[in-house]
């Protein structure tokens, strides 16, 4: 018979299945009573399922080995899913109030329902997190009790493509194991490894696995970013491989000799390593292989920072996973961090040398005083603008093409200022008016002008200013 004072959980990983069972105490501890684990290389890819019947006899010898080492059936199991199809996507769901009415716990929940009722193609909503809630133009944490005409609950989607979602279910069905419950391994890794003083001051949480890098962002104790890159150690290894050699030989010489960053002025360019017997591979080649790859998962790593947090992670950045115990990885990360700082000061500082507008997209700069056509342009963050049109606050609309401007057009007649397109009165009557007015000047200049007068100047000069042609710089 099934105990129901255990829990089980199960987590598919790229090299290994891994089964854990416990037992929750009173205090609130939990005793860890059996952990087995099973080689999942041959069936586990990039973190998703890749042969279904390798990972349902995989699945089964966890639970085997489990119920041999409690002594007990296991009625279910918690299930820990990861992979390079997960991703967090945001979303707002609005709430509008005829009149001001305090916000309930209903209407919040009934922004939380609508947001897990949202359709995304191909993808699974495996979790949520709530951001914050906007109370008319205030942000709140909280919003229950409060006030407002108008209510928006800002979500974090964390999505896991369906075709993944459903393999791994019916792998388990197959199995003969109930899941009780699928959670989100990357969650709970961050829950045991970092800090509430972490989390609030914003840090980044990189979990550097086999096949696989788990990137996830926080600040002020919430999640904000999930994202997995299909990178990891064992790519790495098989850079090393290309030199000729067995796998297995190649992930010997990264343990031994892999450095994520070493300073030019230290190699040596005399030194090799030893392939096997017979043959050595220049120390230079090697790192710069490794280098190169670390390089790039590095990168790909703070290309998934939120822009606005890029400088709110006081924290800094928490690596975990076997990649990350390559010497110097945390030297490589702080160096691309205070690289791609003294690239956006040196923008900001470049950008101060340049002239700039404002149009209906944002601002853009360019060299000189002067806009005109042929002259090149950019954003504020001194990247090439997109192609199209730009409406400046004068009404001229700037065409950008390959971050050049094309054309400039004049703004259109309705976009002129109202005095300039005021209706004149026919050909005829103006004439007999300025013929008047001109009769009286010669009998009297020093007598003061008519109303009528006045406005027949006024109209003389609208009329003149309208057949000019508009001059475009």
């Amino acid at each position: 018979m099934p105990s129901k004072n255990f829990i089980v959980a199960i987590e598919l990983g790229s090299t290994k299945i891994t089964g854990i069972a416990g037992q929750k105490n009173h205090d609130g501890s939990f005793t860890v009573n059996a952990v087995v684990k099973e080689d999942s290389t041959a069936c586990i890819r990039k973190g998703v399922v890749y042969n279904a019947d390798k990972t349902v006899q995989c699945i089964t010898n966890v639970i085997t080995r489990l119920k041999t080492a409690m002594k007990t059936e296991i009625a279910q199991v918690y299930v820990g899913v990861g992979g390079q199809s997960i991703h967090s996507v945001r979303n707002v769901m609005v709430k509008d109030l005829a009149d001001s009415a305090l916000v309930t716990a209903d209407m919040v929940n009934e922004l939380m329902d609508n947001n897990r009722a949202m359709q995304y193609k191909d993808f699974e909503i495996l979790d949520v997190v709530a951001q914050e809630y906007k109370v008319d133009n205030q942000y709140q944490l909280e919003p229950v009790g409060i006030e407002c005409s108008h209510l928006e609950g800002n979500f974090l989607n964390i999505l896991q493509r369906k075709k993944h979602y459903h393999s791994l279910n019916n792998c388990f069905d197959r199995a003969g194991v109930k899941i009780a419950e699928m959670y989100l391994a990357p969650i709970a890794l961050a829950d045991g490894v970092l800090t509430d003083t972490e989390k609030r001051s914003g840090c980044m949480l990189v979990d550097m696995g086999a096949e696989t890098t788990t990137v996830l962002v926080f600040n002020k104790n919430i999640l904000r970013h999930v994202a997995v890159i299909p990178l990891g150690g064992n790519n790495i290894t098989k850079d090393i491989a290309s030199l000729q050699m067995e796998e297995s030989d190649a992930e010997i010489m990264k343990l031994r000799h892999a450095s994520a960053y070493t300073d030019n002025n230290e190699i040596d360019a005399s030194v090799s390593y030893n392939i096997d017997n017979e043959r050595k591979v220049e120390s230079r080649k090697f790192i710069e292989l490794v280098e190169g790859r670390v390089q790039e998962i590095v990168q790909n790593v703070w290309h998934q920072v939120p822009e606005e947090l890029t400088d709110k992670l006081v924290a800094g950045i928490i690596l975990t996973g076997g990649a990350s115990n390559m010497k110097n990885i945390d030297e490589k990360f702080s160096k691309k961090r205070n690289m791609l700082e003294a690239i956006k000061n040196k923008v900001k500082e470049f950008l101060l040398e340049f002239s700039n507008v404002s149009t209906d997209k944002g601002s853009i700069y360019w060299q000189g005083e002067e806009l005109k056509e042929g002259l090149a342009v950019a954003d504020e963050n001194g990247e090439v603008i997109a192609d199209g049109d730009y409406t400046l606050d004068d009404g001229r609309v700037i065409t950008v093409k390959d971050g050049v401007i094309s054309s400039i057009s004049a703004p259109t007649a309705e976009e002129k200022p109202a005095e300039e397109t005021t209706e004149t009165a026919p050909d005829e009557t103006k004439t007999e008016q300025t013929e008047e007015t001109t009769t009286e000047e010669k009998q009297d200049d020093t007598e003061p002008k008519t109303e009528q007068e006045t406005s027949t100047e006024e109209e003389t000069t609208e009329t003149t200013e309208e057949t000019k042609e508009p001059e475009v710089e």
